[in-house]
């Protein structure tokens, strides 16, 4: 067809047209979720542990899953498909002593379910006393399987008395899932 005739003739964008292609994947985000820690956590040692317990989805008014979501078993989590996701955690601390306090939370990942990296550690700290600091750490995870792919998260404290916070009614220390796209 020559340029003029396409010059000559108009579309009408009123037509329907067909579309004869294919379409792959799936656009988009396609899981959302989020768990918080339920109660507080006393942080008794000082090297890094993993937080295996008090873990429960957020279930709050208007909460917005998307999707199938995560399982969780004694702290490690398990996505519901393979992709690309954004791990978001987000924890409180408070201090109580009588020193200054330091205290840091990591995301751990595994890609052989048995070996885990740290992959952040983000690191707060606060004066002696009563005080209170909260820091956010995140990574962005390939998951090509869900039988060997997973997460955990971590905690080291400097001093005793260190706690991180927890609660069942709203976000303090939380985790948020998010399916990016396709690996």
């Amino acid at each position: 067809m020559s340029l003029s005739k396409i010059q000559s003739e108009s579309i009408n964008l009123a037509d329907n047209f067909a579309f004869t292609g294919t379409v792959t994947g799936t656009p988009g985000i396609t899981m959302a979720d989020q768990w918080r820690l339920t109660a507080d956590n006393s942080m008794s040692s000082s090297d890094f542990n993993d937080i295996t317990s008090n873990w429960e989805r957020n279930d709050n008014s208007g909460f917005g899953q998307l999707g199938t979501g995560m399982t969780e078993s004694s702290g490690i989590f398990t996505f519901p498909s393979t992709g690309i996701y954004l791990i978001k955690l987000v924890f409180s601390l408070k201090t109580g002593v009588s020193a200054d306090a330091a205290a840091s939370v990591s995301i751990s990942t595994t890609t052989d379910n048995s070996s885990y990296t740290r992959q952040t550690d983000t690191y707060e700290s606060a004066e002696a006393g009563t005080k209170y600091a909260t820091g956010v750490a995140d990574f962005i995870f390939d998951v090509t399987s869900t039988s060997t792919h997973k997460a955990k998260f971590q905690y080291y404290r400097s001093q005793s008395g260190t706690i991180m916070r927890g609660s069942t009614a709203l976000n303090i220390t939380h985790v948020t899932f998010i399916r990016l796209g396709d690996t």
